[in-house]
């Protein structure tokens, strides 16, 4: 380990900083869901894992996580989609515009005299969408099978 020469400020008023904050505060909204559909996996299945012979973790990654998966993904394109569009917890923790996230760069092209972009801003908004449309098509498989298996195994 070496010594630490800089202050906290590197963490604390960083893109770091505003990913891993972000992403912890929405995470904490999927907590219900995915407790609610662990719940629902049937204790028979489990129980017969364990009599083949299946330790914990083989368990937990052969039978919990397949079936936990479309809930994880839709958990993910939430938290995803939550922290791409926020806006205020960036304008907190940032102050330089060269670490402004993409909503906080589209309100620089907004001015208080009235000459705003609208071009450009009309343009980088639709240019902000594409992660997420790509999020989203990655995912909307196991989005479908979610929707389609409720839970039962395959």
């Amino acid at each position: 380990l070496g010594v630490v020469t800089q202050p906290i400020e590197v963490l604390l008023f960083s893109e770091l900083s505003v990913i891993i904050g972000m992403t912890q505060i929405y995470c904490v909204f999927m907590v219900g869901p995915i407790a609610f559909m662990l719940g629902r996996i049937d204790p028979s299945v489990i129980e017969a894992a364990q009599d083949l012979g299946a330790g914990f973790w083989r368990i937990f990654r052969t039978v919990i996580l397949p079936l936990s998966m479309p809930v994880l993904a839709t958990a993910a394109i939430f938290t995803f989609i939550w922290t791409w569009d926020d806006f205020f917890g960036p304008l907190i923790y940032l102050s330089d515009l060269r670490q402004y996230t993409v909503m906080l760069g589209l309100r620089t092209f907004t001015d208080n005299t009235g000459m705003s972009d609208y071009g450009g801003m009309f343009a980088m908004s639709v240019l902000s969408l594409v992660p997420i449309f790509v999020f989203f098509l990655l995912f909307q498989r196991l989005l479908i099978e979610g929707i389609a298996t409720t839970g039962m195994k395959r």
